[in-house]
């Protein structure tokens, strides 16, 4: 019976619900994701000039004049979200982001600052549609 408890320990596991987190993207990925309680969920990477599904979100981040990123909400819901720029040295910052707009209407984020990463996340339903 003792040999069972890792055994059990481990279905367990694989059986407790995945929580959703904030989604990191390297520079030069595309994703696609839902959003499920205020969280990027079910993210995978897509090609980038991929459209995103209904009910999702593309996002893609790039090295343009600094750090970019353009996302696509095809979820008819606009949103407000944290984005965090994360440097060479691992240490994050906090990014001033604009709402994003409901309806397949994309923005496009622009940073002075160089990143290798951008984490996003906390998504929050907003009537304020393309504002900043």
């Amino acid at each position: 019976m003792a040999d069972m408890k890792p055994a059990i320990g481990l279905l367990l596991l694989a059986a407790a619900p995945v929580q959703a987190a904030d989604l990191t993207m390297k520079m030069g990925e595309t994703w696609v994701f839902a959003l499920k309680n205020n969280q990027p969920a079910n993210a995978h990477k897509v090609a980038a000039n991929s459209k995103p599904p209904n009910g999702q979100v593309r996002a893609t981040v790039s090295t343009l004049g600094g750090t970019t990123m353009t996302l696509t909400n095809a979820t008819g819901i606009a949103y407000t979200f944290k984005a965090e720029l994360i440097g060479r040295d691992g240490k994050s910052v906090a990014a001033r982001s604009c709402a994003l707009p409901a309806n397949d209407r994309p923005i496009f984020e622009s940073w002075t600052q160089v990143a290798t990463a951008i984490r996003i996340g906390d998504f929050k339903p907003s009537g304020d549609e393309g504002r900043c």
